[in-house]
């Protein structure tokens, strides 16, 4: 790190790392409020997730009309969606649209790689460095840097001696990519992967697929947004945010879930209920009944419904069972798919299951598995990310007495309500740690997070104190809730990011609150009408 600048830090009452759509509505936010506050970005643009994820295909898996922001009535009525379930360069434009309608360029600083924060106990204050020196003074310091940032490249050996490229769907090119004739390799079958194969499959000369894991897919039936439904959508924004806000995830209202077991039903009746779920698509089908995500014995049978539409769709019996996966549905994130197992039917596909056959590593013509080499001009990482609690403990931040965040969370990421930490005062999160977002409409997420974090700097300078922190027994109390959350649901039958199980050597913790949005956001307002119970103000 180079030597800070002679000149004085800039004071501030608010730092917002990142300036993805959580980034944007903070400094909206915080602006409002009257706040001297600023963001730092790393990237070259705004957009967070849709600024990196550029890969073929890339797509959000909530529709469209669900997958915006709802805190501004003019916002969400002139905004015009094209398709169903936006693509990354319509949600990239939409999040520069939001940066230029609220005039929030001029408060963030990009190409500006936050490395390291210390927080102060004499002045109740974090100062935070950049990767170029500079650095800044805030009372409050608030990680808006996603849960889904932190990309994970696999440690493969002989990486650096393949003479072919190597591409992560999380750190895409800004410029198209053209597989043509080329022989490629993508690693990693979960959404990203599922969503780029068929179109790469379209390009290429030749494509194998490394399967780790089989991932449950299910289609999206994608197209032009539907002009009578968004006329009823916006005919009444406000209410159909609100019903939204009221379900599990925080979207869904406009089909609601099934109210029946899977198990009191007749056979008919619940492929009935399966079939036109998956003729709607989306995460449809786990709702079609109310015990899917709580009883194995309903689950298996959705997931026995989706594997009978694998069987159906590829040809080689062999391949369609190798895609059948065998863990829970829903247990790992369900993957949103335009043709994908049926990609498996072009000549120039394979599949390769690396559980049978794991990879050795990288030659310079390409991968070798056990017992076979591949040649290839290109392979893609389709490896996903060190989630949740990644974009934290890749940073330098040192918080109360000198305590890294790493060692404060050696055995697993914890944080009360998901949106503070122990030991590190005035340092709030969004989207991190024991919140609900893993399993939310993320839009929902972030909302609800930024007004809290908003209401809760208003009500400390309203007090007159300066600091504001949680207890560690109220944020243990916390994380213990949310195992028993987990251990109520189907998600701790299998490995899952949700685990970090993903990630070689991460402390395996359950990192999302599966009560469900309304339960979560209930917990947090809770807490703030009881004079911010479970904290500590200075």
């Amino acid at each position: 790190m180079k030597a800070g600048p002679t000149a004085p830090a800039p004071a501030l009452d608010m730092l917002i790392i990142g300036a993805g759509f959580a980034g944007l509505y903070m400094l909206h936010k915080a602006r409002q409020q009257g706040l001297n506050a600023q963001v730092l970005e790393a990237a070259a643009g705004v957009g967070g997730t849709w600024f990196h994820n550029r890969y073929p295909g890339a797509r959000v898996d909530i529709q469209s009309l669900e997958y915006s922001y709802g805190f501004d009535e003019a916002l969400q009525q002139e905004w015009q969606w094209t398709q169903r379930y936006a693509a990354q360069p319509e949600l990239l434009r939409y999040a520069n649209h939001v940066a230029d309608r609220f005039g929030l360029r001029s408060g963030i600083a990009l190409n500006t790689a936050m490395v390291r924060a210390a927080f102060d106990e004499a002045t109740c204050r974090w100062t935070v460095y950049s990767r170029d020196g500079r650095e800044w003074r805030t009372k409050f310091l608030v990680m808006a840097s996603g849960g889904l940032s932190a990309p994970n490249t696999p440690a493969f050996a002989g990486m650096e001696s393949f003479q072919g490229r190597v591409h992560h769907t999380a750190d895409w090119p800004h410029d198209a990519v053209n597989f043509s004739g080329q022989r490629v390799g993508v690693i990693g079958t979960g959404s990203s992967g599922v969503q780029l194969i068929p179109l790469v499959a379209q390009q290429a000369a030749s494509l194998t697929v490394f399967q780790r894991t089989a991932a449950y897919c299910v289609p999206a039936h994608n197209g032009p947004i539907d002009a009578a439904l968004e006329a009823q959508v916006k005919g009444d924004y406000p209410g159909f945010r609100e019903r939204n806000r009221a379900m599990y995830g925080g979207f869904g209202s406009l089909l609601p879930p099934g109210r029946q077991s899977a198990l009191a039903v007749s056979a008919l009746e619940r492929e009935a209920a399966y079939e036109r779920r998956w003729q709607i698509g989306g995460f449809a089908i786990l709702a079609a009944f109310q015990d899917t995500m709580r009883d194995l014995r309903a689950n298996a049978l959705t997931a026995e419904f989706v594997r009978q539409k694998i069987r159906a769709t590829v040809k080689d019996a062999a391949t369609a069972e190798r895609l059948c996966p065998q863990q829970p549905i829903g247990c790992k994130r369900l993957c949103v798919d335009t043709g994908y197992y049926e990609t498996f039917n072009l000549p120039q596909v394979r599949l390769v299951d690396v559980k049978a056959q794991p990879i050795e590593g990288f030659t310079p013509k390409g991968l070798q598995v056990q017992g076979e080499h591949h040649a290839l001009d290109a392979v893609i990482l389709a490896t996903g990310f060190d989630a949740i609690s990644g974009a934290f403990t890749r940073l330098d931040i040192q918080g109360r007495g000198g305590l890294a965040l790493k060692a404060a969370w050696r055995d697993g990421a914890q944080a009360h309500l998901g949106l503070m930490v122990a030991g590190f005062p005035n340092f709030f999160t969004i989207t991190g740690p024991g919140s609900s977002a893993a399993f939310t409409n993320v839009m929902v997420a972030i909302e609800h997070h930024v007004n809290w974090i908003a209401q809760c700097v208003a009500a400390l300078r309203a007090s007159g104190k300066r600091c504001i922190e949680p207890t560690q027994a109220a944020q243990t109390a916390w994380m213990d809730r949310l195992q028993g959350f987990a251990q109520e649901s189907v998600f701790l039958h299998c490995d899952s990011w949700y685990l970090g199980a993903n990630i070689a050597g991460k402390p395996r913790r359950f990192l999302a609150m599966a009560g469900g949005f309304p339960t979560y956001a209930k917990a947090c307002d809770e807490a703030a009408r009881q004079g911010y119970e479970g904290f500590v103000l200075t």
